[in-house]
């Protein structure tokens, strides 16, 4: 492994979602074997999250596709644990979608996610109810009770990038909206026409702001996926 690696990064995200299963599973097992070296997680990602991210638009995607079957998963995982001292989580698609869409619009199924533990379990006969560790990707305007179910079922990673962003630009809108009127010149303001205003359009309050907001989501976060105080930080 590469000092830079060993130095820098704990895990990495390959997303071969669109090539088919084999190919996907063919080269995540090639890159897991150089990162286990570096004691380098893998994640990897199944089937296919709707919605548009990064230029990539799966808003009209076939919606077999937004459901990951346990076969697929089994295979995953046959093939990546045989890496020895390979780690890896699985970002499977069970209708989650990225961005953000009015209610009703998405169909979240975790229940996919226990029935895979359930077939994988089955099949290696160990008795461990949960042998895979999944990611939930577009986890933004999910309910609470569908992130605990995930979690339920063995999911250890929520991405919620719509939301953070949504969050830290409310607290900028708030900020403008607050002090609108102080925010027109560099002097004149309600409490008087010569008022300087510069503590007022230092770019900084505003990014202040955003940023106590997206603190505030991520508190927020936090009690959705049930991780309040579960570090006992003394030892």
């Amino acid at each position: 492994g590469s000092p830079l690696a060993l130095k820098y990064f704990s895990s990495h995200m390959l997303d071969l979602s669109e090539e088919p299963l084999e190919e996907n599973v063919g080269t995540c097992k090639e890159y897991l074997q150089r990162m286990a070296k570096c004691n380098i997680l893998l994640e990897m990602e199944l089937g296919v999250t709707g919605g548009e991210e990064d230029g990539v638009d799966n808003t009209d995607i076939d919606s077999s596709r937004l459901y990951t079957q346990p076969e697929e998963v089994w295979e995953v995982y046959q093939q990546l644990s045989s890496v020895p001292n390979g780690r890896f989580t699985v970002a499977a698609a069970f209708g989650n979608v990225h961005g953000v869409y009015a209610p009703g619009n998405v169909d979240l199924q975790p229940q996919i996610l226990h029935n895979t533990q359930k077939y994988i379990s089955e099949k290696l006969g160990d008795g461990d109810p949960k042998p895979t560790c999944f990611v939930f990707h577009g986890g933004s305007g999910s309910s609470r009770e569908d992130i605990r179910y995930a979690i339920e079922a063995g999911t250890i990673k929520m991405n919620i990038d719509t939301d953070t962003q949504w969050a830290f630009w409310d607290g900028v809108r708030e900020y403008e909206a607050k002090y609108h009127d102080y925010l027109q010149g560099q002097i004149g303001n309600p409490e008087g026409e010569t008022k300087p205003n510069k503590k007022y359009y230092d770019p900084r309050m505003a990014l202040r702001s955003g940023e106590e907001a997206m603190a505030k989501r991520l508190c927020e976060a936090a009690e959705d996926l049930n991780c309040i105080d579960v570090l006992n930080w003394s030892k």
